[in-house]
């Protein structure tokens, strides 16, 4: 039976709340009455102090039925907070800690990160490093583990590889370029010239501006010594023509990782399914017309307890560092939004929940 460690917890709490399907300024109800919810065995009550927003946050609100989403619903999955009721597990009260709520576990439970308190599993959970504040450290969950999988799990990312990162200066990229140098690899990114210094500042070795030439072009009229063990699109392109033109700069055994394809809400319902059906019909044409041998894969990411530990300690270390945006109070999340709607936040967009940090 899970004893409450704080004096005077309150029973509701404020929370935003996606109330219908729309983009954020149509589906999102700011809340005074929300309830604190009750824990299960397992589960652990924290205290929100900052939240992270991610491109899946508004996809979901914009595009899930209610059928799957169950609203309302809080949204966001990444956060850094305090334990208020440890509930028997191995945290304590008053632990600092940075939490994952993916998305079916918030479709499952209602919970998300934008909301004053949020219960999840402890396996979800692991301790915030005293070095690093939670404005920091709340981003890192969605973004460092779905570039650790893609380059480790995926990629079997081995030191003295050669990286390519496709969209450097996006959370997910700016994650792949710390991870991939604090292995030991070479890296080579694109972005655009404004955020050439940003990814270098990240560890990138070489640098390519996207709006100069395609991709493609430039890697073929010069390409790498030696070739790229990994590319990782990290910005989910519809155009696959990094990859059908890999021969050129990709060792054959090679491995091409994507995020996507998703990048727009174009791609939602059966649309959405149709051009993942033309995507791939593509991508295995050209597979079969070009000898193309290196594979295609693409990333989702599925929480390990392990990765998030291991990404923790390269925080710690400081061989990983979260670039924050820009930060918004807790009743601005609707600016919040908007920012990240733009595409054009170079790190993460940050919801400061308690106000007090």
């Amino acid at each position: 039976m899970s004893i409450d460690p704080i004096p005077n917890l309150p029973k509701t709490q404020r929370a935003w709340r996606a109330v219908k399907r729309g983009k954020p300024s149509e589906s999102l109800v700011f809340q005074t009455d929300v309830a604190i919810p009750p824990l299960s065995p397992g589960e652990v009550l924290v205290k929100v102090h900052a939240a992270a927003l991610n491109p899946v946050g508004w996809k979901i609100m914009s595009t899930t039925p209610n059928i799957l989403a169950k609203r309302p619903i809080t949204p966001e999955h990444d956060f850094a907070g305090v334990v208020v009721n440890a509930n028997g597990t191995e945290f304590s009260a008053g632990d600092e800690v940075i939490g994952f709520i993916p998305v079916p576990l918030q479709l499952k439970t209602g919970q998300g990160a934008l909301s004053e308190y949020t219960k999840l599993p402890a396996t979800h959970l692991v301790l915030k490093p005293p070095n690093v504040s939670a404005i920091e450290a709340c981003g890192l969950p969605v973004a460092g583990e779905t570039a650790f999988q893609a380059l480790v799990s995926i990629g079997k990312l081995q030191a003295g590889q050669s990286v390519f990162v496709n969209g450097g200066s996006s959370a997910v990229g700016m994650n792949a370029i710390y991870i991939a140098k604090a292995l030991g690899a070479k890296v080579v990114t694109s972005a655009s010239s404004r955020n050439e210094q940003f990814c270098r500042n990240a560890g990138a070795d070489e640098f390519l501006d996207y709006t100069s030439k395609p991709l493609h072009e430039q890697l073929v009229e010069n390409p790498p010594l030696p070739k790229f063990d990994i590319i990782f699109d990290a910005v989910a392109l519809v155009d696959p023509a990094l990859y059908k033109h890999s021969n050129a700069y990709m060792k054959p055994e090679g491995v091409f990782i994507s995020t996507g394809p998703w990048p727009d809400l174009k791609w939602g319902g059966s649309t959405g399914v149709s051009k993942l059906l033309s995507l791939g019909y593509e991508i295995m044409s050209h597979r079969t017309s070009a000898v193309l041998m290196q594979t295609y894969s693409m990333v989702s990411v599925t929480h390990n307890p392990q990765d998030l530990a291991k990404l923790r300690d390269l925080m710690a270390e400081g061989k990983l560092k979260l670039v924050v945006d820009s930060v918004y109070g807790f009743k601005d999340v609707l600016s919040a939004y908007e920012r990240i709607m733009t595409s054009r936040a170079t790190g993460k967009v940050v919801v400061k929940v308690d106000g007090s940090l």
